[in-house]
Order: C-alpha cells, then structure tokens, then sequence
C-alpha cells in the first residue's frame, strides 16, 4: 500500500489506543495529558523517526520538562519578590538553559526541549499540580508518545511496499503524525 496510506492508517487506529489510554486505565494517574503524548508522538517524526527520533524526543522533551518545572519553581520562589515579571524572567532563564544545553550532543534538539518546556505547564496550569508533581506524569507521557511513533512508524514501514515512512513523512513534514 502506498505510504501515506499506511502512515495515516497505523497513525489513526494508534491514535483511538492512545486517547483510549488516557481516558481509561489511565485516566487517574495522567488526567489529561493525552496531549502531551501526541506532541511527543510529532517529535519523534520531526526528530527523524526511528530509534534517534525516539530517543531524541524522551531526552530532550524529558530535559525541557525538567527545565520548565524549575522556571516554575523560581517564578514562585526566588523570583516571586518580581511580581508580574517573575514568571517572564523564569521562563526567559529557562529558555537560555534550553539553549545553552543544546551544546550537550543529546541535548542539541532546541526545538524538542522546547515542546517539553511547554508540556509541564499544562498539568502545573490546568490540572493545578505542583510542578514537582506534574513532572512524572509529564514525562511518562513523553516516553508514551514516543512509543506511539516509534510503533506507528514500524507499522506503517510493514504496511508498505517499499521506502521508508519516516523519510517520507519528514522529506515532508506536513504528512507526519
């Protein structure tokens, strides 16, 4: 079958998993964060699919979380006394980390660490956990949304004749997840 096809067929009938997931068995310990784990699942195709996608998503995702937990903590704490520019002045730290990590050859996707550092708000934000206790679930959403490509990938590849889907979906990155 042509790529596309399979790709858009292992991607949709992945995705009802995924979101079932999420409001199902999982419901209770990641309320939510379903979202979290489509953008990991697009970054693994945006970092080049295969075994370095997926890796390079659950770093560097995982490390911008990280990051982005920390900035909240100072927005909160040491930077509190700021006032209203607490939170810009945390989140432009943050995002100078971000980019001074990127040195650390596993580290180098700015773009991935970015996608985390923005993940953690939305369970800090809209679920109002503690960042020190959003960052788990943020994580393993993360790791979740990178199994998801990483297996949308392979079953797309099995599905199709010939050709790599992951070359095709970033030689285009409008087709990928």
């Amino acid at each position: 079958m042509p790529a596309l096809i399979a790709l858009a067929l292992s991607v949709g009938v992945l995705a009802v998993i995924d979101t079932w997931l999420y409001v199902g068995p999982l419901a209770t310990f990641l309320p939510g964060l379903v979202w979290i784990s489509f953008i990991a699942w697009g970054c693994h195709f945006h970092s080049g699919g295969g075994t370095k996608g997926s890796t390079t998503t659950v770093v560097c995702m995982s490390w911008g979380a990280i990051v982005g937990m920390c900035a909240v903590m100072l927005a909160g704490g040491v930077l509190a006394g700021l006032g209203t520019l607490a939170a810009p002045v945390a989140v432009g730290l943050g995002a100078a980390v971000i980019c001074l990590s990127s040195a650390i050859g596993l580290l180098q996707t700015i773009p991935a660490s970015v996608y985390g550092f923005a993940s953690i708000a939305g369970p800090i934000l809209l679920a109002n956990m503690a960042p020190e206790k959003a960052i788990i679930p943020t994580i393993v959403s993360i790791v979740i949304g990178a199994a998801f490509g990483y297996v949308s990938e392979m079953l797309a590849n099995a599905l199709t004749k010939k050709g790599d889907v992951s070359a095709e979906a970033t030689a285009d990155p409008g087709h990928a997840a």
